[in-house]
């Protein structure tokens, strides 16, 4: 009886936390709280996938570990006229062998999920769509359109830092947009002009580094139509915070206009990494005086 009433006791606790994570969930919860939508990029959902797997699995680890805690300080605890240590124990071969081989297990099998999904984001496109070149620079954003414009020399578009405002806080209209074509394949080839910054489009849940010196690449297909707030997640200087750009995934016969207007406001060619102002990159010679 008293047995029974023990276990009743421990697992009250464990069957009403099962009660609120099995109860209905809204979309938010079921992507894990990240941010944006479904399918916004072609690898977004396998992102989320990987994200709320890893959830699940580490809540049903802790529902364990809380279960195993709470039964342990009910079923052993000291009861009245109890006096002294209870029964020592030197070890638990089955227990030392279930605590070592089950992490060990989801070590493996999280750098495995990890690494395939990875392996898959960052796959090169042999033949991308659209080619852009994006430099990070203190604290704004150019982009050169590549392949693009008369004989295909490229066009571009230079940013400037986000212009603060007294209404809305941050004058959206001002800031440098990145604009990519609905269900195209984009390779970004990330420079920095300075310092290092990050390169990061907050639905697209995936961010990159620039790197002085170094260039990194990202590789997406755009799969929604919409405006995606992107900014620098990398602590880049006293206006780190207003490091912001517009990206916009339009219909391919907006993106041919919004190329078309750059060529005809004269911004033509690219804008490369002679305007780097880091003098200290490998390769670099000093300046001669005259």
């Amino acid at each position: 009886m008293r047995s029974n009433r023990r276990l009743r006791w421990a697992a009250t606790p464990i069957a009403a936390t099962l009660v609120v994570v099995l109860a209905g969930c809204t979309q938010a919860q079921l992507r894990g709280f990240l941010p944006g939508e479904p399918g916004v990029t072609n690898h977004t959902d396998r992102i989320t996938g990987l994200w709320t797997t890893s959830w699940i699995v580490l809540l049903g680890v802790g529902l364990l570990t809380w279960g195993l805690i709470i039964w342990a300080a009910v079923v052993y605890r000291r009861r009245k006229g109890q006096t002294g240590l209870p029964v020592q124990m030197r070890y638990n071969m089955p227990m030392e062998i279930f605590y070592t081989v089950v992490p060990l297990i989801l070590v493996l099998g999280f750098f495995a999920f990890t690494a395939r999904d990875q392996a898959a984001i960052e796959e090169p496109i042999d033949e991308p769509d659209v080619q852009i070149e994006v430099y990070a620079k203190r604290w704004a954003w150019d982009f050169n359109y590549l392949n693009e414009g008369p004989g295909n020399e490229g066009v571009f578009s230079q940013g400037i830092q986000a212009q603060e405002n007294d209404e809305t806080y941050i004058d959206e209209d001002a800031l440098p947009v990145l604009v990519l074509p609905v269900g195209k394949s984009v390779e970004i080839a990330l420079e920095s002009r300075d310092v290092q910054h990050s390169f990061w489009v907050v639905d697209f849940l995936y961010k990159k580094d620039t790197i002085p010196g170094k260039t990194n690449y990202m590789y997406m297909t755009p799969e929604k139509e919409g405006t995606y707030m992107g900014k620098c997640a990398e602590l880049c200087g006293e206006y780190h915070s207003l490091m912001l750009f517009t990206v916009k995934v339009v219909s391919e016969d907006e993106y041919d206009n919004y190329i078309q207007s750059l060529v005809d406001a004269g911004q033509t060619g690219t804008r490369g990494a002679e305007y780097n102002t880091n003098s200290n990159l490998p390769g670099t010679k000093p300046v001669q005086s005259e």
